[in-house]
């Protein structure tokens, strides 16, 4: 397999003038700079963010890179039976399979992702392989198993009982209408929910060297037609980060994201100028604009970090919260603003 640092380098030999052009040259400067607030923090989506931050601080808090960080974070809730929207135990589609999402990204737009994935546990470490060990962005379905396999990782039966017996259920009336905040059901944040949906966790972390970076994964909506794919593993969709700039991630109805583009949106936003929260809440309206009569019945949230550490997030639906681990606290979950409810 191609090393992708090795394919880089021999496709830079043929756009060596392009590197002098000074929007070559200005990004990469700031890449490795630190933040001028000197803060380490980690943030990720909904209650099961708490745990993900926990692993991903113990990389952080010892001087670790940011991408190792939002790995280590994001395999938590993979291989967390009772998490039945990421991972090992997701709900299946409504044949009966377990299909994965991931990707990841740094500073450095570095980036990697699968979509469709069977049989992986960990799909946000297939979709850094993808990003280290390939020259292609995304692999998706039997590709990125037989990739997986090819790497050493191990296969295995994703449908737990527990989603299989939810499956069975599922199948007597094959009602498929997916619910808002379905994520909570397992973890106490004591919304109303419904198992017939989704989720994803995505994790943006900024290390003590000012590098950001960021990871989102997912089995995508349960009982979703077999094949189908989200925002998770889309660079600009699900994740995107600019070492310039900042970070953003999303969660909830994976189709009004990818309609906007809308984690490249909420960077674009800060680039402007907007905080984080102010940048989330600007991409929540937009999704609102553009399709109306179908995001107003779903949830679309973003979250959001900047290059300086800031954190904010917004939601069309009340009940998404976010986890924020830093050295003053390891363990805060934020209840975000929303256009409805309170």
């Amino acid at each position: 397999m191609t090393d992708r640092r090795q394919f880089l380098k021999t496709a830079a030999l043929g756009a060596a003038a392009a590197a002098l052009s000074p929007v070559a040259g200005a990004a990469a400067a700031p890449a490795g700079k630190a933040p001028k607030t000197g803060i380490v923090r980690v943030t990720s989506t909904w209650d099961f963010g708490v745990a993900a931050n926990h692993a991903a601080w113990a990389i952080l808090s010892k001087g670790g890179r940011s991408l190792d960080a939002v790995e280590a974070g994001a395999r938590v809730p993979e291989a967390d039976i009772r998490n039945h929207s990421v991972g090992l135990g997701g709900y299946p589609d409504r044949d009966g399979h377990v299909t994965l999402d991931a990707s990841i990204m740094d500073a450095e737009a570095n980036c990697g992702g699968v979509a469709c994935l069977e049989d992986i546990e960990h799909a946000v470490s297939v979709a850094r392989a993808v990003m280290e060990h390939t020259p292609h962005v995304l692999l998706v379905g039997p590709g990125a198993l037989e990739f997986a396999l090819q790497q050493g990782f191990k296969k295995q039966d994703l449908l737990t009982p527990a989603a299989d017996k939810a499956w069975h259920e599922w199948l007597k009336t094959s009602r498929y209408k997916p619910e808002i905040n379905s994520e909570v059901r397992d973890y106490g944040a004591g919304v109303p929910v419904s198992k017939d949906n989704h989720d994803t966790i995505g994790i943006l972390a900024l290390d003590a060297h000012g590098r950001l970076a960021g990871a989102c994964t997912t089995s995508g909506m349960a009982w979703k037609m077999h094949g189908r794919v989200g925002d998770s593993p889309i660079i600009g969709a699900g994740l995107y980060v600019d070492g310039e700039v900042g970070a953003a991630t999303s969660t909830g109805m994976g189709e009004e994201v990818i309609r906007n583009a809308g984690s490249f949106l909420v960077v674009e936003l800060m680039r402007q100028g907007r905080t984080p929260g102010e940048a989330c809440k600007e991409a929540v309206l937009r999704v609102l604009r553009k399709h109306p009569s179908t995001a107003r019945q779903t949830q679309v949230a973003f979250l959001a970090m900047n290059k300086d550490g800031e954190v904010g997030g917004y939601a069309i639906q009340h009940g998404f919260s976010y986890a924020v681990c830093d050295a003053h606290n390891q363990s805060a979950l934020i209840p975000a603003k929303s256009v409805y409810g309170t």
